[in-house]
């Protein structure tokens, strides 16, 4: 087996008393195998002195080592950090690795200000986390991308709106009610105003539309992993269950799923006067395609575009 589907890193573990492993840190996750005659107690200097005690948030922060094999499933919580690092840091592109079982080794962390801890321990010691200034920000099995990882190239207006284990092409923007889940992201400069569910891959010079969400895999959809090609539009308020190709616009407040009728509306009428109609996942993965909503008649209509699709304004993805 090639050791590109390998990774391995030495980072900082987040341990609670009772010994659950909250999360961890690697810095600089690396491609490969643990290298030979490796020292982690040479090659760590720089973090022993935050392998300390936090009596605050009642843990204690762990160094560990750990290599992967990014086509096995997930065997522990560190080990599912290391995997979500290697999206964020750009190692491996989303739906490239095996994320199987990844929830049951994330456990539920109460995300503070001053890092993670269990959530029995808030409610503990809830007094003295007000009296140190320490806030609870989230309750959730995933942290902020921007806690871990500054990926560089990319502008987040908002930290809480993006997951680690997210990934972002450089020139990516995520605007204030953007969000981008983990093994999700952007595989070029694209604009991100919507929703990028688990899953989603969106390509170069496309623009997700305030308001606008991809359907994901997590919760009652099909096994589908939906993607957008380059240079796509999709709405403001638009959502989308089938993929899109390149060069494509969706319509602004419309909502496609596989099982859509959509009428061909640039087709030849039959002899009845209608057009020929087919259901959204017919046209699932196609290029030059514009779904629009007749405004007289309600139905869903695609036409075939001509040309390139939207241009994104430089300046903004430089």
């Amino acid at each position: 087996m090639s050791d590109e589907r390998w990774v391995w890193g030495t980072g900082l573990a987040t341990v609670t008393d009772s010994g659950t492993v909250l999360d961890t840190w690697f810095p600089t996750p690396t491609h490969g195998r643990i290298p030979g005659g490796y020292d982690p107690a040479k090659a760590t200097e720089n973090l022993d002195h935050l392998a300390v005690p936090d009596e605050r948030r009642g843990v204690t922060v762990e160094l560990v080592t750990l290599e992967i094999d990014l086509d096995a499933a997930p065997n522990g919580t560190s080990d599912a950090y290391l995997r979500l690092h290697a999206l964020s840091h750009r190692l491996v592109r989303p739906n490239e690795l095996n994320l199987d079982g990844v929830f049951g080794h994330l456990p539920n962390v109460a995300w503070t200000n001053a890092g993670p801890m269990h959530p029995d321990d808030a409610t503990r010691l809830r007094p003295f986390l007000l009296r140190d200034g320490i806030q609870v920000q989230g309750l959730d099995k995933f942290p902020r991308l921007l806690d871990y990882v500054t990926p560089e190239g990319v502008r987040i207006a908002d930290a809480s709106r993006v997951r680690l284990g997210a990934y972002l092409s450089p020139g990516t923007t995520v605007m204030h009610e953007g969000f981008v889940n983990f093994n999700a992201g952007t595989l070029g400069a694209s604009m991100v105003e919507g929703r990028i569910s688990q899953g989603v891959v969106v390509g170069d010079g496309s623009d997700i539309g305030g308001g606008a969400s991809i359907m994901g895999t997590l919760s009652g959809g099909g096994t589908h992993k939906v993607s957008i090609g380059a240079r796509t539009l999709l709405g403001a308020n638009a959502g989308i269950g089938i993929s899109l190709g390149d060069d494509c616009v969706v319509e602004a407040g419309l909502y496609v799923t596989a099982g859509s009728k959509i009428v061909l509306a640039d087709q030849p009428a039959r002899p009845d006067g209608g057009r020929p109609t087919v259901k959204g996942g017919d046209l699932s993965g196609r290029d030059g395609v514009l779904l629009r909503r007749n405004s007289v008649t309600g139905a869903i209509e695609a036409l075939v575009r001509q040309g390139v699709g939207v241009t994104l304004n430089e300046a903004l993805h430089a």
